[in-house]
């Protein structure tokens, strides 16, 4: 198995994609040992559901949901994986608030990864749910 990446390491992969870069997510907390990661996105204009609302649109949860699923998985194996499915449960609307997503890695198979995630709100609330299924092979 690969070396596992710290939160430096995952931050810079990260960063080197224009669509996460722009979205300004950022690792907060990367735990290989208990294979847990952390990742925050500020709110931006650009993804609010309707012009002055301050509410999240969907979509932007969903990506975050995504991201958090898969680089919790690039920590553990130090490679690149594909989504190969994954599903966002709403819970609660995300207004005026960042958001903050927990990936817990449930299992690592030759073929495929399985990631649950926890969307909270700046007040710890529970906002989403997500499952992310992703290819584990490397190449």
């Amino acid at each position: 198995m690969a070396e596992k990446l710290n939160i430096k390491a995952l931050q810079s992969y990260m960063d080197a994609s224009p669509f996460i870069h722009n979205a300004e997510m950022r690792v907060i907390d990367a735990d290989p040992t208990s294979e847990r990661l952390t990742l925050t996105m500020p709110f931006k204009p650009e993804f609010e559901r309707q012009s002055g609302s301050r509410q999240f649109h969907g979509g932007p949860i969903a990506s975050l949901i995504d991201t958090a699923g898969c680089f919790a998985l690039i920590m553990i194996l130090g490679h690149g994986v594909p989504t190969m499915n994954f599903r966002t449960d709403y819970l609660r609307p995300a207004i005026n608030t960042d958001l903050k997503a927990v990936a817990s890695v449930r299992r690592v198979g030759r073929l495929v990864g399985i990631v649950d995630i926890d969307v909270f709100d700046d007040q710890e609330r529970l906002l989403a749910v997500g499952r992310g299924t992703f290819g584990s092979q490397s190449g």
